[in-house]
């Protein structure tokens, strides 16, 4: 019995779920029970919900730190054009024409990031409303046949 247990797969798996205070049954067998199987189906869009939902919280985490670090970005090049401007500005650096067209323009992309960041906002919020909507299209069809299985056994 113990030569056994060496050579099985799923013993491992076994302990390590067993000591967590869970149990697999039926993991070395299929079981042919449907009340188990439903069970099994139950639990498993349980955790499958609670996978989506950390999902989701995740992905939003990752939204609000790319628009932070847009912004950082944003207001460090900002910066770095006011004080190239300041520079531009003083006596030493009154260098007519040429210097100042490409400040016009750095300028003008500079007043824009708001208008950059909001576009940026709508684009992520529009890309998370389609993927929240996409799947709930892929739940709705896998729900239906349960609840018509459900209505048919009682």
């Amino acid at each position: 019995m113990a030569d056994e247990q060496v050579h099985d797969p799923l013993n491992f798996m076994r302990n390590l779920w067993g000591n967590m205070g869970f149990t697999l049954p039926g993991m070395v067998a299929p079981t042919f029970d449907i009340d188990e199987l439903d069970k099994r189906i139950k639990d498993m869009k349980a955790v499958e919900g609670w996978l989506r939902m950390n999902l989701s919280m995740l992905q939003m985490t990752i939204q609000g730190l790319e628009m932070q670090r847009t912004t950082v970005s944003t207001v460090q090049a900002m910066g770095e054009m006011a004080s190239k401007a300041a520079k531009s500005m003083t006596p030493e650096a009154a260098e007519p024409a040429p210097a100042a067209a490409p400040e016009a323009t750095a300028f003008s992309e500079a007043a824009m990031w708001p208008w950059q960041m909001m576009q940026q906002m709508r684009e992520q919020m529009q890309q998370t409303a389609e993927a929240a909507v996409h799947a709930a299209s892929e739940e709705k069809p896998a729900s239906k046949p349960a609840s018509r299985r459900a209505k048919g056994s009682s």
